[in-house]
């Protein structure tokens, strides 16, 4: 199998990092092209891919294609390869808020085989959550292939194409949202006398087993939390405190945010 990519930038190198570590392809069975010279030389350096300068050649070879540009640059790309591309081959996109009809439209068939997912950039250090949709040409068989590879750096489920804005808040935008916390519960512990560093082991750490958890147990998130809030202790006034600030509503506001900026793209 040829695995290809147009665009080689984080996004593009993390999941093909994710497919060679996990040996589901090998370095001389992806091919690439990037538009700026320094990417692809970078992604050649880093990964051992195959690297060519042509749009083209890469969606000429490729069974699976991967369309990997942003999103003012998708309409240029897809018309550069719509009369070289093979119906045999499944062009998975991860370029946001550009739906399947979109990209059907820009290819000017609707006989091709199209996949639109949203990773996040954990896939960086192989723990993402990619969300995936596909047309009716795709088999079962094909979306299997497809989520075999983007499984190779985290995890990846199937969701109708209507949930992709939904799937930009809750997973694609939010490790910022994750950050932000992740920084304030550091500044706090700076506040009160610990060394920077360690206050971001600490923070980020407690958030890395917290989620762990969530995964692992299968429990509520609400029961997890009572779990930690004993009778009278520390935890329960602190929970008070976020309540009164309105942390919930707070995060909830910002996910609609990014959910309708993400239906206007």
């Amino acid at each position: 199998m040829k695995v290809g990519f147009i665009g080689l930038g984080n996004m593009a190198s993390a999941i093909i990092g994710g497919m060679l570590k996990q040996q589901i392809v090998s370095a001389q069975d992806v091919i690439g092209a990037d538009k700026f010279a320094k990417a692809a030389e970078m992604a050649k350096a880093k990964l051992g891919i195959c690297i060519t300068a042509e749009n083209k050649e890469v969606a000429t070879q490729a069974d699976v294609l991967f369309l990997a540009v942003k999103p003012n640059v998708l309409p240029t790309v897809l018309e550069e390869i719509s009369g070289v591309l093979r119906k045999e081959t499944i062009i998975v996109s991860i370029v946001a808020g550009k739906s399947l009809a979109f990209i059907a439209e820009g290819l000017k068939s609707d006989a091709h085989k199209l996949v639109r997912c949203m990773p996040n950039t954990p896939a960086l250090v192989l723990e993402g959550c990619t969300g995936v949709c596909a047309n009716d040409n795709v088999s079962e068989q094909e979306m299997e292939q497809v989520l075999t590879l983007l499984r190779s750096f985290g995890l990846a489920e199937e969701v109708p194409e209507k949930l992709m804005d939904a799937v930009v808040g809750v997973s694609g935008s939010s490790p910022a949202y994750v950050f932000m916390f992740i920084e304030a519960m550091a500044d706090a512990a700076v506040a009160a006398g610990m060394p920077r560093p360690q206050a971001y082991r600490f923070a980020a750490q407690a958030v890395l087993g917290s989620a762990k958890m969530v995964l692992e147990t299968g429990k509520h998130p609400g029961e997890l939390k009572d779990m930690v809030c004993s009778p009278g202790g520390t935890t329960i006034d602190a929970v008070k405190v976020l309540e009164e600030k309105g942390m919930r509503a707070a995060v909830m506001s910002a996910m609609e945010a990014c959910i309708d900026k993400s239906k206007r793209l």
